[in-house]
């Protein structure tokens, strides 16, 4: 498909938020703008699965989210357990004292990607798929203009370009912008340097209240994390496409792989999914009779991937090559998957960008010389909130894979054990529970 010469904004990445950042742009009235993919479909795996309160209302702010409302499992907790029993639960229901949405939204994200992508096409924008940037370069006549080249040959001229496109970004690359973790080389030695995630059904289907929707559940043993979220069936149309089609139950299981077990397959065949759910999975579905009374295995193996986690971010997130570049999403900062903020970040980072590049090009219609201030401001505020969640998901990580190796021959318990035993505890006091939805929620740093 050809694309156009010239646009005032070009959106290069058609994920979360590229496709944010395209819904904003029309809901401030800006139509001037071309959204690129470098890929010929959208991506079929489930991927990211929680989209919290403040990212929700953020996407209400610009009218996106019914649609995602409509499909999404409305999840009323998050909970930490060990393989038996249930250590610390956070319940999202004192958020009602500050938001409209007192809850975090879990769906798969080729499912948000297709209701926004939905939305989008419903006002008349169209993801021009496959393009993919090979180079960009200042206007010859136009210092404030670039010249956007693409894989087929084509050039677009654009005055705002706005980089969507993940952790490899072009965009950041070409563009000279460093990438790296703001507290100095990441070493290698943390638990979830290496992860695994499936999508899978199981036969007979598990039992007992970790099997219910509308909770994500974390469970920690042995210094390691193992996730598990049911979808129920409300997903199967979505994720089930070239397996045989199931009503049963998906749920979405991801584990934290030791860097002393090696490095885990492309894509984990079931086998390796279940010897992970045996060794590390809570006891409800497993498929040992010794811890499991009633022993089940996996079914379908859906979808499963293996992937690296580090942090980092982008040294700048606003630089010139002649138009004006902005980094949102992965292309500006990436981190562990504790806490569940990457994604969410990533939407809200893009509707701040829009109003601040639609407040820029509005100055620049009433001044032509107007400075970069609005777009510094912008860069330097979302800059300063990815180093905050980067420490944020940090911290959690660290309090999750803690051990249970007896601290000294003379204190013969574990810190993990008193983590343990104090979050028990403290899981009883509202204010506590509060405290914790307060953070995950996003609430406090938008």
């Amino acid at each position: 498909m050809s694309l156009p010469e010239n646009t005032t904004v070009l959106i290069v990445g058609a994920g979360p938020a590229g496709l944010t950042a395209a819904l904003s742009l029309a809901h401030h009235g800006y139509h001037d703008f071309v959204i690129v993919d470098a890929v010929a479909i959208g991506q079929n795996s489930s991927r990211a699965i929680t989209i919290h309160s403040a990212t929700v209302e953020a996407l209400a702010s610009i009218d996106a989210a019914d649609g995602l409302l409509s499909h999404a499992i409305k999840g009323k907790s998050i909970r930490l357990t060990s393989r038996h029993s249930q250590i610390f639960e956070v319940k999202f229901d004192p958020l009602k004292k500050y938001s409209a949405h007192p809850y975090a939204l879990y769906i798969p994200q080729n499912v948000t990607e297709r209701v926004l992508g939905e939305k989008l096409q419903s006002l008349g924008v169209q993801v021009q798929r496959p393009h993919r940037v090979v180079g960009m370069k200042q206007n010859e006549n136009d210092s404030r203009i670039t010249d956007v080249s693409f894989e087929d040959g084509q050039v677009i001229k654009a005055r705002y370009i706005i980089g969507a496109d993940g952790a490899r970004s072009i965009i950041r690359t070409i563009a000279g912008i460093g990438f790296s973790d703001p507290e100095g080389p990441d070493v290698g030695d943390n638990l979830l340097t290496q992860m695994v995630s499936a999508d899978v059904t199981f036969e007979p289907e598990p039992v007992g209240p970790l099997a219910l929707e509308g909770h994500l559940n974390g469970t920690i043993f042995s210094g390691n994390f193992f996730l598990l979220t049911p979808f129920g069936n409300r997903f199967n149309g979505e994720l089930i496409r070239d397996g045989k089609p199931t009503t049963k139950s998906i749920f979405r299981v991801g584990c934290a792989i030791p860097m002393k077990s090696g490095e885990p397959p492309h894509a984990p065949p079931k086998e390796y999914i279940q010897d992970l759910i045996d060794t590390y999975g809570p006891a409800c579905i497993t498929s040992n009779p010794s811890l499991n009374p009633t022993p089940v295995k996996i079914d379908q193996l859906i979808w499963s991937s293996r992937f690296r986690s580090r942090s980092a971010i982008a040294d700048r997130t606003f630089t010139r090559l002649g138009a004006a570049i902005l980094l949102v999403g992965d292309a500006a900062h990436i981190h562990s998957p504790a806490g569940g903020q990457g994604m969410n970040l990533a939407i809200r980072d893009a509707i701040f960008l829009t109003a601040a590049v639609t407040k820029h090009i509005q100055a620049c219609a009433e001044n032509p010389d107007v400075d970069d201030t609005i777009l510094q401001e912008f860069a330097d505020t979302r800059h300063a909130r990815a180093v905050e969640i980067i420490d944020y998901s940090k911290k959690l990580l660290k309090f999750a894979s803690l051990t249970y190796d007896s601290y000294a021959w003379w204190m013969p318990c574990s810190v993990a054990s008193i983590r343990d035993l104090v979050l028990r505890i403290l899981g009883r006091f509202d204010f506590v529970q509060s405290k914790v939805a307060w953070g995950l929620s996003g609430l406090g740093r938008r």
